[in-house]
């Protein structure tokens, strides 16, 4: 990771870290790292962001630079409209923290910054002389929904007898989620989708499970969406409120893939903290698949590099190539529905072929992430690794948006999942004291 660039772009608290005037330098850095002619800007809905936004979009405009901005718009929206039109394109979010954060999100034509032009992009930050030549065109542009609804023009999709509901999050897809929703599936419900700047991910969302839980029981529904803030992630429940995570959506989707003819090089793209039992039901239906680290820019540069069709995390990250080159928690949603009223199928019949193993995840906060490097902990890791055995889960991993480290564990032992969790826990505490 850079100064500035985190594992998804610039992330930190908003008016502190990140303030208009590091903004200002973001967008100069940007003009002077890639030379555009045009920029797309689009933000999430945080109290901080038209603040953040308005500021890139003046250190843009100052150097004669236009500027289309698109106002709340989820962060697939700008993906794929900078790959759409090859020009770089600006997301204002942070994701799924909390509304007292922010981050900025730059793509490339489409793609997420490499470290090469980050670091270009630091060091203007840092060094560069900040001027103004002219000021370029700003554009309040709304022609980026109307070009992303044509994907799914060709889905061939048809109305469902499913009772529906979705959770926007209060977030950035909650206007183009409504829009989708009542031109395919108009009865569907959604809650989450007033926000006042400060509800973003607030008891809602993928992050808050319940909510939409909530809602699929008391309106005896068959099935709920759940988005994050930017709405590239989603989580599901069905009528049994039971959750449905990115490992079980990619094992759904890859299965009905894998039927057309679609799953190229028969392989899915995971990452190291997908669930064993994921991985032993993939076998099962002769389904390759390929183990990335954690975090989407991993698992997109499997893909890509490899031509697979589909790819994602356990936390709702999921990417369809055939249909968008970015992750899109809305398009995942659509195309599921495709899937289920094609089939006649439930999403239990679906994954009634999964036995997935108990998962232990604990988040170690304020703690020095450095504790990782010492040689005692390494030790310490290995030996629990030999303890579980083979067909089993460890990852340790510091987290690259917020001050903690994570310990993920699965195993088909649950007594031995929680016992080595509660072990390797207490020992990196004691180790991080030192420091």
């Amino acid at each position: 990771m850079g100064k500035y660039f985190g594992t998804d772009g610039i992330r930190g608290v908003a008016f502190e870290k990140l303030n208009s005037e590091l903004a200002f330098k973001v967008g100069q850095g940007l003009v002077h790292t890639y030379s555009p002619k045009t920029v797309v800007i689009g933000m999430d809905t945080r109290e901080s962001s038209p603040m953040l936004a308005y500021s890139i979009a003046n250190g843009i405009l100052a150097l004669g630079v236009d500027v289309l901005f698109a106002g709340v718009v989820s962060t697939p929206m700008i993906a794929y409209y900078s790959k759409l039109k090859s020009i770089i394109g600006i997301m204002i979010t942070a994701s799924h923290n909390p509304y007292m954060d922010n981050g900025i999100k730059v793509f490339n034509r489409g793609y997420k910054t490499i470290e090469n032009e980050e670091s270009q992009i630091e060091a203007f930050i840092d060094s560069g002389e900040f001027n103004y030549q002219s000021f370029g065109k700003f554009t309040l542009f709304h022609e980026i929904k109307d070009e992303y609804l044509k994907i799914y023009q060709n889905m061939e999709l048809k109305p469902s007898k499913l009772k529906i509901g979705f959770d926007s999050a209060n977030g950035a897809n909650y206007l183009i989620s409504k829009i989708v929703f009542d031109q395919f599936y108009p009865s569907a419900i959604q809650i989450s989708n007033t926000p006042d700047g400060h509800n973003i991910n607030t008891n809602c969302g993928s992050t808050h499970i319940e909510a939409i839980q909530k809602l699929v029981n008391g309106h005896q529904l068959d099935i709920g969406f759940s988005f994050d803030g930017d709405g590239d992630r989603i989580m599901i429940v069905d009528h049994n409120q039971k959750v449905y995570d990115g490992d079980l959506i990619i094992y759904m989707i890859a299965k009905y893939l894998k039927t057309k003819n679609l799953l190229h090089k028969n392989t899915v793209v995971l990452t190291k903290m997908s669930n064993p039992g994921i991985l032993k039901a993939l076998k099962d239906k002769d389904i390759s698949y390929v183990l990335t680290d954690v975090g989407d820019k991993h698992v997109f540069h499997e893909l890509f590099t490899n031509h697979y069709t589909i790819g994602g995390e356990s936390s709702g990250h999921v990417i369809l190539t055939h249909l968008l080159h970015s992750g899109d928690g809305l398009l995942v949603a659509i195309y599921l529905l495709k899937i289920l009223g094609e089939l006649n199928l439930s999403l239990e019949e679906l994954v009634n072929d999964v036995e997935l193993y108990p998962f232990k995840l604990i988040n170690i906060k304020d703690i020095n992430k450095s504790v990782l490097q010492l040689d005692s902990v390494i030790l310490k890791i290995n030996s629990i690794e030999d303890k579980l055995g083979e067909n089993a889960l460890l990852l340790v991993r510091a987290s690259g948006t917020e001050n903690l480290i994570r310990v993920t564990m699965s195993a088909k032992d649950e007594s031995q999942v929680n016992s080595l969790t509660e072990e390797l826990v207490s020992f990196i505490k004691k180790e991080g004291q030192s420091l």
